[in-house]
């Protein structure tokens, strides 16, 4: 993304009417990496439009495995365990994703390889996937200052092990168990703090067995994956836009399609009905072990909320949206436990500080986290992204309620995760 792109947010007075989300992005970086390792050649449909998912399906194509792509329909041919050497460095692009996850792969391959990913990538900690990694035997580098990007990885012969996890993060956790695929014995990851489960459920829809205990997940090495037909779901987090905008205006009325419904994604649909949200689920059933229905999401103004501890860590990815129209809460939003976010694409705690007080808003910044008090009323403000996809569109929706028009600038971000985003807010805005 190198050209800086703007867009003008002007007042609403309600949103309403379908959307068809894109598929879900940690579902399509997990089933093409493991269609990649597969035997035979896997169909997905619905497919994540994202570029971070692009990066994943460039990666996989650049170790071996032949990739077609027909808008939302991928075919990935599997090269059955064996990925060949790259001809050149793996480029992750923008995706934290992509890297730690396909280090795991790549860690016991019988070839050296380096991935890296633009600036805001190479800016990202990845001790935390090296220190497993090493455990294992792997031979891994970083060649960037304080362990960042880029990776040098040089194919090992890897050994199972129990890890518990420091922290809680879905991609260390399914960084170490596709390790644990290809390492001798069984490995587990123990985790105190319940993390997305995609990776489980992924691994058993490519016929990889996974034991699971409360707290645990363990795989065995040498198991032979075979090839999947599957429909990706559409990206929950991705509709957190759209659910806030509705909960901001009172008589809102958006209906998600096919949506995924996985309970370890699922908290956000919580808080928004504690908070006050009326949700209708009108039709769900179960593909792959993943829940996916149509969902129908009504308001008539929100409560607000305090996020900690275990509901800090699933909604992870949600926060900024629900931090960025805390103002129009009643009794406002807390936000703690969360210092992850500072470093995500940027640091999103300074981030939705800066851009809510841009706004005219008072908030409280902590170290883990935000409080911003609810009943404030917001104006129009020129925003800063700092290439962050999720606060350009955060920010995005914060604006439908403010006085005067709001300019995003660097808006051209929201392609990371969700090109289709200002087309498809457009189209549901009352004026």
């Amino acid at each position: 993304m190198n050209k800086t792109e703007t867009v003008t947010i002007y007042p609403a007075k309600n949103i309403t009417g379908g959307v068809s989300l894109p598929g879900d992005k940690s579902i399509s970086h997990r089933y093409a990496m493991l269609a990649g390792i597969a035997e035979g050649t896997t169909k997905l449909k619905n497919f994540s439009s994202a570029a971070d998912c692009a990066s994943t399906l460039s990666c996989m194509e650049a170790l071996g495995c032949a990739v077609r792509r027909t808008g939302g329909e991928v075919e990935i041919d599997g090269a059955a365990r064996k990925l060949r050497a790259p001809a050149a460095v793996l480029d992750c692009g923008n995706s934290g994703s992509t890297m730690r996850m396909l280090s795991g792969m790549v860690a016991a391959q019988e070839f050296a390889s380096e991935l890296t990913g633009d600036d805001s990538l190479r800016k990202r900690p990845m001790k935390r996937i090296m220190d497993p990694l090493r455990q294992m035997g792997a031979e891994i580098e970083a060649k960037g200052e304080g362990d960042r990007p880029p990776l040098r990885i040089t194919g090992r012969k890897l050994k199972g092990m129990t890890y518990k996890m420091p922290l809680a993060s879905a991609q260390v956790k399914s960084c170490v168990l596709f390790a644990g695929l290809f390492a001798e014995g069984e490995t587990t990851v123990e985790e105190t703090v319940a993390t997305r489960d995609h990776t489980e459920q992924a691994l058993r829809a490519f016929g990889v067995t996974v034991k699971r205990e409360k707290g645990r997940a363990t795989v065995a090495g040498g198991q032979r994956l075979k090839s999947i037909e599957a429909y990706v779901p559409g990206d929950i987090s991705s509709a957190t836009f759209f659910l806030c905008a509705a909960g901001i205006f009172a008589g809102s009325n958006v209906v998600f399609d096919s949506v995924l419904l996985n309970p370890t994604r699922a908290a956000l649909l919580d808080v928004m009905t504690q908070m006050g949200m009326k949700l209708n689920f009108l039709k769900v059933e179960e593909q792959f072990g993943e829940l996916i229905g149509t969902v129908q999401a009504q308001a008539a103004g929100l409560k607000g909320a305090t996020i900690k501890g275990g509901l800090t860590a699933a909604l992870i990815d949600e926060l900024p949206a629900l931090a960025a129209i805390a103002p129009y809460t009643r009794e406002g939003i807390e936000i703690r436990d969360a210092k992850e976010l500072r470093v995500k694409e940027s640091d999103r705690i300074a981030a939705v500080a800066e851009n809510l007080r841009r706004m005219g808003a008072t908030v409280e910044e902590f170290e883990d986290g935000l409080r911003v008090p609810g009943g404030q009323k917001l104006h129009g403000a020129e925003i800063e992204t700092y290439g962050d996809h999720r606060i350009a569109m955060a920010f995005s929706v914060a604006a439908l309620r403010a006085e005067g028009e709001t300019k995003i600038v660097g808006s051209e971000a929201v392609a990371v995760s969700y090109p289709e985003f200002f087309e498809t807010l457009e189209r549901m805005v009352e004026r």
